[in-house]
């Protein structure tokens, strides 16, 4: 943790600057899961974060969609898989962010759409669906085969999840103004000053704030599809952000 509150992970030759802007970077040719992050998830504070909290920084990519290898994005998260310095408890995912995915993602966005692009978005998974995701599962891969059924099935998962997402026609390359209200009524998101997803949809606190850059890709298909790694990076690849602040929405 350092003195101005963010924690610092520069993970396999990822690289951290705080000039005007702060500055994300991975080199290339890296072998391995790389990442540039920071959080507030160390203590004392950690995860402190609850509803009716509000983001807002400026962004800018150095690749544009599809070409930006791994995830990237910013905003709130619990971290439910784990702390790359630490052991934690798993835990449901729960988030509302600005998330970015490359191909060969593949995450369950919506039906009969690639998982994997510029999103705002927010998931709220809670036990109890969960529970019954799991035990309609077998049922729900048998219907995803099927065009006919792919849609009610794929839908009701969703919903179970607590996912609500909008893709982002933008120019990943170019600076825009990001903003995100988390409220306990939902989700508003913002980029320039245009609504690009409201929602009734509302994680259930604490998170912690994530700004980060990494390599990484999941594939989570409808049709059972499960894999996991790491991507080349045939270049460098960067992330800055500006004017990052947070507080009441």
């Amino acid at each position: 943790m350092m003195s101005d509150g963010w924690r610092r992970l520069e993970i396999n030759g990822g690289q951290i600057r705080n000039d005007v802007a702060w500055r994300f970077s991975l080199p290339a040719g890296v072998t391995g899961y790389a990442d540039s992050q920071i959080d507030d998830y160390g203590a004392p504070n950690a995860f402190s974060h609850r509803a009716d909290t509000a983001m807002r920084l400026r962004a800018r990519f150095s690749h544009p969609v599809n070409e930006l290898q791994g995830t990237a994005g910013f905003g709130f998260w619990n971290a439910p898989y784990g702390d790359p310095t630490s052991s934690r408890r798993l835990k449901l995912p729960r988030a509302a962010w600005f998330f970015y995915a490359s191909p060969p993602n593949d995450l369950p966005f919506a039906p009969g759409y690639p998982g994997r692009g510029w999103f705002a978005a927010t998931i709220n998974a809670a036990i109890v669906p969960m529970l019954a995701i799991i035990s309609f599962a077998p049922f729900a891969l048998i219907l995803n085969q099927f065009r006919s059924t792919r849609q009610t099935a794929w839908s009701a998962i969703q919903a179970g999840l607590g996912i609500h997402h909008s893709p982002l026609q933008v120019n990943m390359t170019g600076w825009h103004d990001y903003y995100l209200s988390w409220r306990e009524e939902g989700c508003t998101f913002e980029v320039d000053g245009e609504r690009v997803l409201e929602t009734r949809l509302s994680p259930r606190g604490p998170m912690g704030f994530v700004c980060w850059l990494d390599n990484q890709y999941l594939i989570l298909s409808p049709r059972g599809r499960i894999r996991a790694g790491v991507l080349s990076l045939p270049q460098e690849q960067w992330m800055e952000v500006a004017e990052l602040r947070l507080g009441p929405h």
